[in-house]
């Protein structure tokens, strides 16, 4: 059990790491197919969630495509590069 909580905690340790980054970068992003008014990078509880999400695998090529968007997109909404 000691051991299992170890690995949980480095988890969170990575999650909280991935979280603060992804506001950081992805916060403007504010609609996409995937990103909404409840899965975001806005505030720091909503880029936990949507790192849990991403880690189970479900939809996260969908929400790297929303986030990595350049062309054709309205800079502060849809626009996924934070240097674009």
């Amino acid at each position: 059990m000691p051991s299992l909580m170890n690995v949980l905690a480095l988890l969170m340790l990575v999650f909280f790491i991935f979280s603060v980054l992804g506001v950081f970068l992805f916060g403007k992003v504010k609609t996409g197919e995937q990103i909404d008014d409840y899965m975001n990078f806005q505030n720091f509880g909503m880029a936990m969630i949507i790192n849990l999400r991403c880690s189970t695998g479900e939809d996260w090529n969908r929400v790297v495509y929303d986030l990595s968007k350049t062309t054709d997109c309205i800079p502060g909404s849809t626009c996924g590069s934070p240097f674009a």
